[in-house]
């Protein structure tokens, strides 16, 4: 089973919500459970949870990686994320258990590999899951979007100065998923590189704070 720090609602009250941070190939949990305490005041009777990926890293004994690096192979990719899905979907059940909530009441937030994972699971849950937000991603199997049946809104947010994850993955993305009937937020920064600025915090606790609320994204 995975793991991984944890935040409590700042509210001190019971969550009506969850936040599942995925991080990035070669980082851990730890990468990203701040983002929390960043988003304390637009969700504050969320409570926060970012589980360490289930394997070592290939690259980075240190870190983690939820599969292997594909260096951009689509096949890879797609082998990849199949292939890790089964192990994040029963954390995520855990979880949901453990503060006794449903998918509607889910939400979420990947970066880089873990675009790919949220993206990934997040449309293929049993129920429809409040929202997936995905920084600095790639949609891994766009042509198997027609397999899938919930239609979570979705914030994409990628820089044009990436150079790990080329923007393009963002545009393609979007095209992808407006063809299948998602709704899709997305957001270029300027002059960002692999990485998630300010202003990308503050669009993607906002879009919580509105899909928690039961609001169009």
């Amino acid at each position: 089973m995975l793991d991984g720090p944890r935040l409590s609602p700042a509210s001190g009250r019971p969550a009506d919500s969850l936040v599942v941070f995925l991080h990035g190939y070669g980082a851990d949990g730890n990468d990203l459970i701040d983002i929390g305490r960043a988003w304390a005041n637009y969700l504050p009777d969320t409570a926060f949870v970012s589980p360490h990926a289930p394997s070592p890293c290939d690259q980075s004994p240190m870190g983690r990686q939820w599969f292997p690096l594909s260096l951009g192979d689509p096949r890879l990719i797609w082998q990849g994320v199949e292939g890790a899905a089964p192990a994040l979907d029963a954390f995520l059940d855990a979880e949901l258990k453990r503060h006794n909530l449903g998918d509607e009441r889910l939400a979420l937030v990947g970066f880089s590999q873990g675009t790919m994972m949220a993206l990934h699971v997040g449309l293929r849950r049993r129920g429809t899951v409040a929202g997936v937000v995905g920084y600095s991603g790639y949609l891994a199997g766009a042509e198997h979007l027609g397999e899938t049946i919930a239609r979570p809104p979705i914030l994409l947010v990628h820089g044009d100065a990436d150079q790990v994850v080329p923007v393009i993955a963002l545009h393609g993305a979007v095209q992808a998923l407006g063809r299948a009937g998602f709704t899709v937020d997305w957001h270029v920064a300027r002059g960002l590189a692999h990485g998630i600025d300010e202003d990308g915090l503050r669009r993607g606790g906002e879009f919580l704070r509105r899909v928690f609320a039961g609001k169009a994204a």
